[in-house]
């Protein structure tokens, strides 16, 4: 890859961080780890992406974004994006900047190191108290759970941990 394309690339990816997720405030698909590839041919520029969830009812909303967003870069002429299933994501995709964001807005980021099967908590996203239990593992969204706070008596959505599993 040519210096010029490592340019338009990066560039490309700085417009994504603006892109924010239609169920997620601030918190752009770059942050959540959906972009899986950025390629450019000349003013073509084609977006692989990896839903969170299939069957996520946001990802018309997602294509259409990143779609207008990336098409008002001066040079860029088209923009083509395709989801795939090929890459499973993870919540481990969800950067640093995407956790603190969550956190904002009162959703706490998917435990480290979960393995499936696992039971599962999180810190309370308003208190970082660890005295917080599961209310329903059905959220308002296939990617998100509601749990309760003991310390601050909040209750809060998390992010549901998906991690890829490797076989042995």
């Amino acid at each position: 890859m040519n210096m010029n394309v490592d340019k338009k690339v990066n560039e490309i990816r700085a417009v994504l961080k603006t892109v924010d997720d239609p169920e997620l405030p601030a918190v752009s698909v770059l942050d959540l780890g959906m972009v899986n590839d950025v390629q450019i041919e000349n003013q073509h520029v084609y977006v692989k992406m990896v839903p969170t969830f299939a069957g996520c009812p946001a990802l018309d909303l997602i294509e259409r974004d990143v779609k207008l967003a990336v098409e008002e870069v001066e040079w860029v002429e088209n923009c083509d994006v395709r989801f795939t299933f090929d890459v499973p994501w993870s919540t481990d995709a969800i950067t640093e900047n995407g956790k603190e964001q969550l956190k904002k807005h009162g959703i706490s980021p998917p435990p480290e190191d979960y393995h499936p099967g696992d039971e599962w908590t999180v810190n309370c996203p308003y208190c970082n108290s660890d005295y917080t239990s599961m209310e329903n593992v059905f959220g308002p969204t296939a990617c998100r759970s509601i749990l309760y706070c003991s310390a601050c008596r909040n209750p809060f959505e998390a992010m549901k941990p998906v991690v890829s599993v490797t076989k042995s």
